[in-house]
């Protein structure tokens, strides 16, 4: 008798991630594809497409399909998925057997685009599709427990989003999102860069760029960081020198509304819940919580503990596969 494999799908903005509940994260690639423009051929997926970004001939485009967390580009999410659903099936060895697949999806996306991620992992190969939002997911990756008549508050930056949602009983109570999240960071730095000298940086340099030396708005020793990228006026490579203050001021504005997201939802909070959250604060996940004194800011802004998550850049993915068992009372299956 066949057993009916069942995965779950992180579908993030930045990164793809694949959970088996047997063998935990098996697959993690950046949600990119290289295509060949003249014959819309897929060429590369993944960990390959993305180091093409930037750096590809006239016919090869290097995209990301998904956008502040919601598909962009339809074809190309679907032969993405395929491909990456594939390479899932090869690693677990469930050949031809359709699995069934529960795939998160923002808070804050609108019924067509949830058809849309839905239709998107069916035409890739699903049984049955499930959909959980992303902080439920994110809870329970974060091993908190939602199915409990207790204020669970996450706050899940993403690469497209900010989900901030305040969980009871296995449900959302109050939830807001915002479409800035690491995607966001990327472009205020690269905008700087641009702005501050005239020179002109890549999306990976600028990732690299947060990643080593973004600080929330907190105080803290300075560090630097010897940047290259092209020269606006001479049109030439040039070397620049760039500060952690200098890079903490141009984020300043889009950490303002991450807190102000936050602020939000705790105000929505319910009265009953408020004292749950005073006494288990809140727990922070996604890439976004790795940012150098984040933890700290967000809890001298809240005045409530903050936490980061265990595994914050997979707690979607787990939290999605994790759901499996009791996705009947989240959500029920889209037929």
């Amino acid at each position: 008798m066949l057993t009916i494999t069942e995965i779950g799908i992180d579908l993030g903005t930045a990164n793809i991630l694949i959970y088996s509940k047997n063998k935990g994260i098996i697959l993690n690639e950046p949600s990119v594809v290289a295509i060949d423009t003249e014959s819309n051929k897929v060429l590369a997926v993944g960990k390959e497409a993305k180091e093409m970004i930037g750096k590809t001939p006239g016919k090869i485009a290097a995209i990301r399909p998904l956008r502040d967390g919601v598909i962009a580009d339809y074809d190309t999410t679907t032969e993405m998925l395929r491909y990456l659903m594939n390479k899932a099936a090869k690693k677990l060895g469930f050949g031809f057997r359709k699995p069934n697949v529960v795939v998160c999806a923002p808070s804050g996306s609108t019924s067509v685009e949830k058809r849309a991620i839905q239709d998107a992992v069916r035409s890739a190969g699903a049984k049955k599709v499930y959909l959980i939002e992303e902080p439920v997911a994110a809870a329970i990756g974060a091993d908190l427990p939602v199915d409990e008549p207790i204020a669970n508050v996450v706050v899940d930056i993403g690469g497209g989003t900010t989900e901030v949602a305040i969980i009871s009983f296995g449900g959302v109570v109050a939830c807001h999102s915002v479409r800035i999240a690491g995607d966001r960071l990327d472009e205020d730095i690269i905008q700087h860069v641009r702005k501050e000298y005239n020179v002109l940086i890549g999306e990976k340099t600028a990732e690299s760029i947060k990643m080593e030396i973004g600080y929330a708005l907190i105080d803290h020793d300075e560090r630097t960081m010897e940047v290259r990228g092209r020269d606006l006026v001479t049109g030439l490579p040039k070397t620049i020198s760039l500060s952690s203050y200098e890079i903490r001021e141009a984020l300043k504005e889009s950490f303002t509304h991450i807190i102000e997201a936050i602020r939000a939802t705790l105000e929505d909070c319910p009265a009953e819940l408020s004292g749950d959250i005073v006494d288990r604060g809140v727990i922070l996940t996604g890439g976004g919580a790795l940012i150098n004194g984040m933890q700290d800011w967000v809890s001298s802004q809240i005045d409530v503990p903050v936490h980061i998550a265990p595994t914050p850049l997979e707690s979607v993915a787990i939290g999605t596969g994790r759901s499996l068992k009791f996705i009947n009372r989240l959500q029920a299956a889209v037929k």
